[in-house]
């Protein structure tokens, strides 16, 4: 018997085999050894995230023989996308994941450069052996993916085309197919193939139907084959609804309405990115028909209609109609408006959609380099809507900034760095260690960054021979801080690291007292420290580059030490009501070429002069901004994106698809839980993104017609402790917050309010006195939302801190709400599963509390209950006290038919556990993999069973390893032998 970290076993296993399959690039650096995984912070309990390195969407997700398969995008080599190979992992109940060691590599050629990364596709059960890689007895499992060649491939450089491999041993080992691609459009954007079997019902013919998708079309194209090999296009579907973002990962199933078999209809699912009704990436549906060739949506929403009232601006008679034009000055393209509106999309621009009539304003032209202004003329306001159509980048307007790059007044230290030629940084005291102290000459740069003042900066990619790799320090000499200089300003670009590895330094008496990091950007703007504190000291600034990679510099310029902060540059895309000289409303757009309406509500301004200003001061990536039909209203206008029907409302439910071959016409479907938003930078560690829960969904009907309703699949009810669950009800809420007396970061919460007289009511989960997520439900708007803006960290990205919201009217008056809360995320169903919202959040350490409250009144509770959750991954125990691991289980005997260890395969293994200690999880393993397990309470028999059926002849190797949440004990192997 030997107390051990079962993970640090399958660890090992997974590495060598990835090491060995994917020769020729170094694997990347592993985890730490003394970190179990389930103690790092945001690890999930319940949901799956790989164990170490990058993953993205769900691919090739299978049931076969008792075995689910989840295939995913992964890279092998770090936390961030990249080097796109298949992971894989496999479990026997969709709760339980055991991840195995990479299936689909990446391809590289015999130099050891990558020409083929591997993207997103499926996997299906070859069951009459079409394609000849397996047998009718044995059929194959084929992948078919997407082969995205990289410019170093001889042939297909740049495209993306279709290709399969193949697995004849259950999706452990692979072969990719030597006639691949087996489907080539000569496209670049031609991606995630979905493959299933269709049987026409009236003739009973059957073949292969596949959705694939051109991204930047708005378009899934759809195609038949016979034998997975040779493919026939069909027809196309698209575009439709949400176009704002390009389209990916689709689906199509079909589902009975009502559980009734004799009314069947398709479901078409198509992600994208951006664009969806949270902002950034999502999923939308569609319902219709499928007859084989053709799918026909019957959900399609047209966008054509104007909602009511004064048309302001339309810009269809080719002027700007009298709004005043600043374009920038020497713009070659007279960009960012030029002298006239669009009239639709501009060269080198993805497909404008949303707009209405001949003309709109579009700051594409010069793509998004050149920024500039727009205003209208002066109007009196006199409705209480303000309705337009807005798209174009998410930059939204941020108070306090300026449409400038002026730096505050005060002293300038080190002149800016604008030495004279020849001067090096060194020559001028200041220190250079590592690799910037190897060439004198390169410091200060005169290259690398955006918004930098004058010619000269200091930048770590050029200040040494290594680029990104250069390590190492730039110390200033010392200066000394006077009264009065109460702030230090400076510009600053470049990477951003979180773990002091990248970062400028203020040093007193070699002791860092302020850092600061970059953007992940080029572009430099402005950040201060308020130094009050060291008046009359002498200090030291130091720029600290001690990270490699991607990002891993920093350009730093124009420090200045006086009275009042900088003014940090504004780098909005954005549309302002301007009243008083002052903006009291604003608009972005979603990183979308589709517009939608906004509506301001302007009843507080009424008689009051205002302009409408649109600004564009963004030079990089979506840095134009989109607008049209600005109207004058007693009504909002409803954002298009509502109308659409979404697999989500959240922000964190991307690349959905479903399980092919599920058992009893199941349809189970999986999503990453992540945004492009943001996803490179979600502040894990070693790892990076999980999977949602998986949902089983059906159609039920609605007064929209059928539509999806969705529930987390009910496997995971094994893991729910009732035993320990907390109750509560029938009561009122008192307006303001309550905490309740029960706590978890793994827990289901059902519950149950009546608002009452309120104008909201909710609860709040992973809280602590500083901050919580926040759900609820509005009265006014009725909708149920995630507040995630205080939710602990929310930083580390711009986009992260979000309300996120949808609408929702009450049945009886109530709100009924089942909420699974895993550590870092939380997902919402509501509406008995047609309404859900899924958000990542990333609570302070240690916040685990849950409330109630209620605003603008008081509300009722008429039920809830707690219930804690055992763990899925990598730690299984909840809870429980524990303060050692468990002493090891007594396996006391083996019955039969024969009653003797020789048994004829159908036996129990009795098992006795340790008195008066937690012993929360007993798993019975064959060779090292779970086949059965048993989860106990403080009043569970000590001693059980576990019940071997149909075992196969020959010998079988058992352990039995128990858990609590202190660790895991590993128990002696012993043998059964099975009589043949």
């Amino acid at each position: 018997m030997t107390t051990v970290s079962r993970w640090r076993t399958i660890a090992i296993v997974a590495a060598t085999a990835t090491a060995t399959t994917l020769g020729g690039v170094p694997p990347a650096a592993a985890a730490d050894p003394e970190v179990h995984p389930a103690d790092e912070p945001y690890r999930p309990a319940l949901h799956f995230s790989p164990q170490e390195n990058w993953m993205n969407d769900p691919n090739g997700m299978v049931y076969d023989d008792g075995t689910w398969h989840l295939f995913f995008q992964h890279n092998p080599y770090g936390t961030r996308w990249g080097n796109m190979s298949w992971g894989h992992a496999t479990s026997t109940d969709l709760v339980h994941w055991e991840e195995q060691p990479i299936a689909i590599p990446q391809t590289f050629d015999e130099d050891g450069t990558a020409i083929e990364d591997i993207f997103s596709g499926s996997a299906v059960i070859d069951e009459g052996n079409t394609s000849g890689f397996g047998t009718a007895e044995d059929p194959a499992m084929v992948a078919i993916y997407t082969s995205a060649y990289t410019p170093a491939h001889p042939t297909h450089a740049g495209k993306q085309a279709q290709s399969l491999a193949y697995s004849t041993d259950g999706g452990m080992t692979w072969t990719k197919y030597e006639g691949n691609p087996v489907l080539d459009r000569d496209s670049a954007n031609f991606r995630d193939p979905k493959v299933f079997r269709y049987e026409d019902p009236e003739t009973g013919e059957s073949y292969w139907v596949m959705v694939a998708v051109e991204a930047l079309d708005y378009k899934v194209v759809i195609y038949r084959s016979d034998d997975l090999k040779n493919w026939t296009h069909l027809s196309d579907f698209g575009p439709a609804n949400a176009t704002g973002g390009i389209w990916e990962c689709p689906d199509l199933f079909p589902l009975a309405v009502d559980g009734d078999p004799s009314n069947v209809k398709w479901v078409m699912v198509v992600n994208l990115n951006p664009g969806s009704v949270a902002g950034g990436s999502g999923g939308q549906y569609f319902v219709g028909d499928f007859d084989g060739t053709t799918f026909t949506s019957e959900s399609t929403v047209s966008d054509d209609a104007l909602p009511a009232g004064e048309l302001f601006a339309g810009f269809d008679d080719g002027t700007y109609e009298g709004w005043s034009v600043a374009n920038e000055p020497g713009n070659w393209a007279n960009g960012p408006w030029t002298d006239a509106p669009a009239t639709g999309t501009l060269p080198g621009q993805n497909p404008v959609t949303g707009f209405i009539g001949a003309g709109l304003v579009n700051g594409f032209a010069d793509h998004d380099w050149p920024v500039g202004t727009m205003e209208s003329p002066t109007f009196t306001v006199d409705e209480r809507r303000i309705n337009l159509l807005v798209g174009g980048g998410n930059h939204p307007h941020v108070e306090g900034t300026q449409l400038g790059n002026e730096p505050p007044a005060g002293r300038l230290l080190f002149d800016g760095f604008e030495f004279a030629d020849g001067t090096t940084l060194a020559d001028t005291g200041w220190e250079l260690t590592g690799d910037f102290a190897t060439d004198p000459a390169r410091n200060p740069s005169t290259a690398g960054g955006d918004y930098y003042l004058g010619a000269k900066r200091l930048n770590t990619w050029e200040g040494g021979p290594k680029g990104d790799d250069n390590l190492g320090d730039l110390t200033s000499p010392a200066f000394t801080i006077e009264p009065g200089e109460d702030h230090l300003s400076f510009l600053v670009g470049g990477g951003k690291r979180l773990n002091g590895t990248l970062e400028v330094r203020l040093l007193v008496d070699g002791e860092v007292v302020r850092t600061a990091t970059g953007p992940e950007a080029g572009q430099l703007n402005w950040q201060s420290w308020d130094v009050s504190e060291f008046a009359g000291d002498e200090v030291r600034f130091q720029v600290h580059d001690d990270a490699t990679g991607g990002w891993g510099h920093l350009t730093v310029d124009h420090l200045v030490l006086g009275a009042e902060p900088a003014t940090p540059r504004s780098d909005e895309t954005s549309v302002n009501l301007v009243v008083d000289g002052e903006v009291v409303r604003s608009a972005t757009g979603r990183n979308s070429e589709n517009l939608d309406w906004v509506s301001w509500d302007v009843a507080e301004f009424a008689g009051q002069d205002a302009t409408i200003r649109i600004i564009d001061n963004n030079r990089f990536g979506w840095g134009h901004i989109l607008v049209d039909q600005v109207m004058f209203s007693d009504v909002a206008a409803a954002p298009r994106l509502e109308g659409y029907d979404w697999l989500d409302w959240g922000r964190d439910y991307y690349a959905t698809v479903s399980f092919a071959n599920a058992p009893d016409d199941r349809r189970v479907m999986l999503g990453w839980m992540n945004n492009w938003d943001y996803a490179n930078d979600i502040p894990t560690g070693t790892w990076r993104s999980a999977m949602t829960l998986p949902r089983d969904v059906e159609l039920v009907s609605t007064d929209r017609g059928p539509r999806l309703a969705q529930r987390v699949v009910p496997e995971f009810a094994e893991l729910e402790r009732p035993d320990v669950a907390f109750t509560d009800g029938g009561r009122d809420i008192v307006e303001g917050a309550e905490t309740l007396p029960v706590s978890g970061d793994v827990v289901r919460i059902d519950v149950v309010l009546d608002p009452g007289d309120a104008d909201a009511v909710g609860l709040s989960v992973l809280g602590d006195d500083e901050s919580a997520t926040r759900i609820g439900w509005d009265a006014a708007s009725a909708r149920l939302y995630v507040d995630r803006r205080d939710s602990g960290n929310t930083a580390f990205h711009p986009a992260f801190a979000s309300f996120d919201d949808a609408p929702m009217e009450l049945e009886d008056g109530r709100l009924a709400l089942t909420v699974y809360v895993d550590r870092a995320s939380v997902e919402v169903f509501a509406d008995d599963g047609r309404t859900t919202i899924t958000d990542q959040v990333f609570p302070n350490a240690g916040a685990d509390a849950i409330g109630l409250w209620a605003e603008g009144g008081d509300a009722r509770l008429d039920s809830l209950t707690v219930t804690p959750m055992h763990g899925a991954m990598y730690r299984e125990a909840g809870a429980d006290g524990a303060t050692a691991a468990p002493s090891a289980a007594e396996v006391t005997a083996l019955t039969g038919p024969r009653k003797t260890p020789d048994a004829d395969g159908d036996y129990e293994i009795k098992v006795k556990v340790g008195k008066g200690e937690p012993t929360t999880v007993v798993r019975l393993l064959e060779d090292d993999r779970v086949i059965d397990r048993v989860y106990r309470t403080a009043d569970s028999e000590r001693t059980f069973a576990f019940r071997v059926t149909g075992a196969a002849p020959g010998e079988h190797r058992y352990r039995v390893d128990v858990e609590n949440s202190a660790g895991v004990t590993q128990g002696t192997e012993f043998l059964v032998t099975v009589a043949g």
